[in-house]
Parts: C-alpha cells; structure tokens; sequence
C-alpha cells in the first residue's frame, strides 16, 4: 500500500509513501541521459531526459518506484492489486512492460501534454523484469506543474483520469476513490455549526471538529481521503525549508506504523521511505523508517550526460540530538 501527493507553494513538489513489509535495496538514483534503456519490446532509448528517483538498480538498471525528470514531469508507481490487467502484445501499439513505463514517460516527455500523446498508443505487457523480480500489478500518477493524470491498465482496457486533486493510493479504481470524496463533503478545518437541533445547546468541547467523521485507518480508500483533505487544506510559507517540512507532515498523516498492520509470515506493512522532490529543482528529498532526518540528492550536481546510473543508498539509523 502506498500513498503519492503532489504540493505547490512558491516551488512544485511531488513525492510518496512507500508501504511494504521489506526492504528491496532500493537507493536515490539519478540516471543520466546517455544511460541507454533497452526496452523489451520497445526498442532502443539512446538519449533522453535526465531523471531522479528512488529504485532498485538491478543489474545496472533502475527499476523506478518514483522519479522527476530534468524538465520537472513526475511519476509514481503504486500497487493496484486486484485491478491491474496486463496485455499481449499488440500490433501498431507502443508494447511497454510495467516496470519500463516510468523511464519511458520521464525519458520522453516534458509534460502532460506530451505524456497524454504518448499514452495514447501505450499497451503494457505481460513481460517481467526477471524471475526474480515478477510482475507487480500497478497504477501510475503523473504530474507536471499543472496537474496530474491517473493511468490504469485494466481488463475494459488502458484508462486514463485527469487527477483534479494531485493524490493517488491504492484500490479501488481511481475513479470509485475521487466519487468516494462526495461522501465527506461535510469535513472542514473550521469548527462546525451546530446544525443537530435548535432547542439543544451542544457547545464545542474541542478544536477540530469539524473534521470529524474523516477516516482514519490504513486502508486505500481512508488513506486517500485523508490525504486529499490535507493537502487541500494545508498551509506552508514559501521557503524550500518551509514546504518540505510541511510536504513531509502531509505525508506523515497517512504514514504507516510498524505493528498496526500484519500480514504474511508475521510481518508487518509499514512506510519504508518517504519522499519528496523539488520538480522545479531536481532535488529528490527523503525520510525512512528508522531516520527521521530529511536527506537530499541534487541530480543538477551529477553529470547529466554520464552514461551509467548514479545510485545513494539510504540513510538507515536514526539520529538523535541531545540539546543539553
């Protein structure tokens, strides 16, 4: 289960929870634009956009859970189980794997406008990265400066949502969960009116308020309400320090904590990682688990025209600071 948002204060920022039960060695990687992609059924990407994101590097190549590319166009994967349907190959269609569509978006595209022409001819294919590494059932977000789109490969076909509200989980399908805002339309940051009955007096014993009834559970579909309301809702100054602290705290309200939910084997689903990247920039920031500080990787400090990935592990320990 994970959680994406998109944020704009005087910057645009794009970023994600990550919720598994384990780790899969995945690292802040910048891929540079002459890193060559060979794609299964698509061809050579000899060139193209520089990007940076947190992935796996398997065999030397990025497996992208999350990246920007260097003209600020973003790009999530989430897991969709349930609903994801992948397809044969198709003939006069672009025959993308999933696990290939984030490098061949972000190395293409500038935009969304340039994205939606893409998508257009897209069919994702039931082709695996390795045995190791098998199909994941997947849905995206993309988002530019502008807006954000939802992609979804399912059995009707490839669907494509514009995304008024910049927020993506899990299931169900992103259209049931933006209706599923309908339900809530009574939530406010304001404290509400008493609307009960005239002849009660029913006086405010709590700020707050007028946000009850919002959900507050690990499920998608809670997630996604909760996340939307605050981003819609949040407040933060202009300054880099400023909006992605409070990008952080909009993140933190659907984090995951370690114990609250089990799955398989004992384990437990929690959020791994944390992220939150400048688009205007290309400064991909991050939290984990055990390490609450934020970390920041400048891909504007690499060299965008290398021809091999550029990979920082993460930051594991927490650090502590006694004051006295």
């Amino acid at each position: 289960m994970c959680t994406a948002v998109t944020y704009a204060t005087k910057d645009h920022y794009f970023g994600r929870n990550l919720d598994l039960e384990m780790s899969y060695r995945e690292t802040v990687t910048v891929t540079p634009r002459k890193y060559p992609f060979s794609f299964r059924a698509a061809g050579m990407l000899e060139q193209h956009y520089a990007m940076i994101g947190m992935a796996t590097v398997e065999d030397g190549y990025p497996l992208y859970y999350d990246a920007v590319n260097e003209k600020g166009l973003a790009m999530a994967g989430l897991n969709f189980p349930g609903n994801a349907d992948y397809k044969p190959a198709a003939d006069e269609k672009d025959n993308v794997t999933p696990f290939e569509l984030i490098p061949w978006i972000l190395g293409q595209c500038a935009d969304l406008t340039q994205a939606r022409a893409l998508l257009e001819k897209l069919n994702l294919v039931q082709i695996p990265f390795s045995p190791r590494f098998p199909l994941t059932p997947l849905h995206w977000i993309i988002s530019d400066r502008q807006g954000s789109l939802t992609v979804e490969s399912v059995k009707e076909g490839l669907k494509v949502y514009e995304n008024p509200v910049g927020v993506l989980t899990n299931n169900p399908p992103f259209d049931i969960q933006l209706f599923t805002l309908n339900n809530y339309r009574n939530l406010s940051p304001d404290q509400p009116e008493n609307r009960f009955s005239q002849s009660l007096q029913l006086p405010l014993y709590s700020r707050g308020m007028g946000a009850m009834g919002m959900p507050g559970d690990a499920s998608s579909s809670s997630r996604f309400v909760k996340a939307v309301f605050t981003k819609l809702n949040s407040a933060a100054g202009e300054s880099e320090e400023e909006s992605v602290g409070q990008f952080f705290h909009i993140l933190d309200a659907v984090s995951m904590q370690k114990g609250c939910v089990r799955v398989e084997n004992g384990q437990y689903e929690y959020t791994l990682y944390s992220s939150c990247c400048n688009m205007d920039r290309g400064i991909y920031y991050y939290v984990t688990y055990g390490n609450r500080r934020i970390f920041g990787v400048d891909m504007n400090r690499e060299n965008l025209d290398a021809q091999s990935v550029v990979s920082y592990p993460l930051a594991a320990g927490q650090q502590i600071c006694i004051q006295n």
